[in-house]
């Protein structure tokens, strides 16, 4: 059995939107109505619909505003544009925004039947899709490293900044959010780029083995060691190395790493000579290294003699608006790869992944995409083709704020406080997710907390 479709329908008329609503209903659709563009967008970060149907002018938020700030939101939702005062210039600009089809009133039924019709079916699915791909190619995209995103643009353009230095770099950030990638990036764009780009991961290496890998060994310095082996600083002269997880190494390995760092030369395990080398390091955590430091867990003067310049990767909770971006490029990847006829995804499935929190950051997105595009069976990939982790704590997300208990006495701003402290609670602190419940922009959001006394 068909699903039944969820139309919004925006318009500050009462009774017009009365009438659609009994036109609609009566062709089969589920009908929502929103009396101007602010609530419409609201409705649609709070719930995902297969189509809005929107007046051009309105009182509060125009249809124009809306349409720009919900296809900025998921760009898988097709719009159809409706007006009293057509235009040309209003029309160009409505379809320039996004919008899927543009109806003057009074409204010619039959038309009206055959764009929503259209908006649903694989048509619209396709424009959508080719919108979206380029979306994607106007977007910031730099050694494989995508997104448009306030958060990426600004670590990209610092990125821009010190890869031409000789600076050591730390950059850090949560577990998939692409370190290796930025690292990559300050690489590539430095007087080294035709040098070496080698990396290692510090936490994949057995303790009594990292040595070896790090500055090579002598023919007969251990059981197995037939002959010299060069070690990754040697590999790396002349270009950059990548320390990942460089908090896993221990406090002995550390003060080893330091003297290099400090000298710029080595001596290969079980070996006399010392060998010079010139790498440029650049070294990864997923750790606080100064809570580490304060532990005793990680060596204070390596601290700081890594720590000249620290870029932290934004986990992809923070730069919701390149989910987008990322899983159609994953799709086309993996759709590629795999010889699948995938084109995109639908509106439900799209809405789904912008509401999920992926703690797994971009490692997770690009897992889920794969996983979706081997097992999929038609060209869209819909809610039931993503994960069930995806779909139910996407679910999850859309309930309102936990409501504050009414307090006696209580002067106001405590009580903004309170509401504040609570929402965040309830929002796991993800602050883009508590700025939505609370109705107001995340900037609005840290002014408060700021006020507050409750962030730096």
């Amino acid at each position: 059995m068909a699903k039944t479709q969820t139309v919004l329908v925006v318009d500050d008329d009462p009774a017009h939107r009365t009438m659609l609503r009994t036109l609609l209903t009566g062709w089969g659709y589920a009908v929502e109505e929103a009396a101007d563009g602010g609530t419409a967008v609201d409705q649609v970060h709070n719930k995902p619909f297969d189509l809005v149907l929107m007046d051009v002018r309105m009182a509060m938020v125009s249809g124009l505003e809306a349409l720009k700030r919900i296809k900025a939101f998921n760009p898988a939702i097709p719009v159809i544009i409706m007006t009293a005062y057509s235009s040309m210039e209003t029309a160009v600009r409505a379809l320039k925004e996004g919008a899927y089809d543009y109806l003057t009133k009074p409204l010619n039924f039959d038309e009206l039947r055959f764009a929503m019709a259209r908006a649903t079916e694989h048509t619209r699915l396709k424009t959508e899709n080719r919108l979206l791909r380029d979306a994607l190619a106007s977007g910031f995209e730099q050694e494989n490293i995508i997104g448009s995103s306030p958060a990426m643009r600004e670590l990209l353009e610092t990125v821009g900044q010190v890869a031409p230095t000789e600076a050591t770099v730390l950059i850090t950030g949560e577990t998939g959010t692409g370190k290796e990638l930025i690292a990559g990036a300050i690489h590539f764009r430095s007087a080294r780029r035709d040098g070496p780009f080698v990396k290692i991961n510090c936490a994949a290496i057995a303790e009594t083995l990292l040595e070896s890998e790090l500055f090579g060994h002598e023919k007969g310095a251990f059981t197995g060691a037939h002959r010299r082996r060069e070690g990754r600083f040697r590999q790396a002269d002349g270009g950059s190395l990548f320390l990942d997880e460089v908090s896993e190494m221990s406090l002995g390995m550390q003060a080893k790493l330091l003297r290099v760092l400090q000298e710029r030369e080595f001596t290969r395990v079980g070996g006399e000579e010392t060998v010079e080398v010139d790498v440029r390091i650049l070294a990864a955590t997923n750790r606080d290294l100064l809570a580490e430091v304060d532990s005793g867990r990680f060596r204070q003067d390596l601290y700081y003699r890594m720590n000249v310049v620290t870029l932290k990767v934004p986990p992809l909770r923070d730069r919701t608006g390149d989910i987008a971006l990322l899983a159609q490029h994953f799709l086309r990847m993996f759709a590629e790869k795999n010889r699948k006829s995938v084109k995109g995804f639908t509106p439900q499935a799209m809405d789904r992944m912008l509401r999920y929190a992926w703690p797994g950051n971009v490692r997770e997105l690009m897992n889920s995409v794969e996983r979706a595009v081997v097992l999929s069976r038609f060209e869209y990939l819909d809610t039931h083709d993503l994960p069930l982790a995806v779909r139910e704590k996407s679910e999850r997300l859309q309930g309102p704020a936990a409501p504050v208990a009414p307090v006696a006495d209580m002067p106001l701003d405590e009580v903004e406080r309170a509401t504040i402290v609570r929402t965040l609670e309830a929002a796991g602190g993800n602050k883009s997710e508590a700025a939505r419940r609370l109705g107001i922009t995340r900037r609005t959001l840290h002014k408060k907390l700021k006020k507050y006394g409750m962030m730096p």
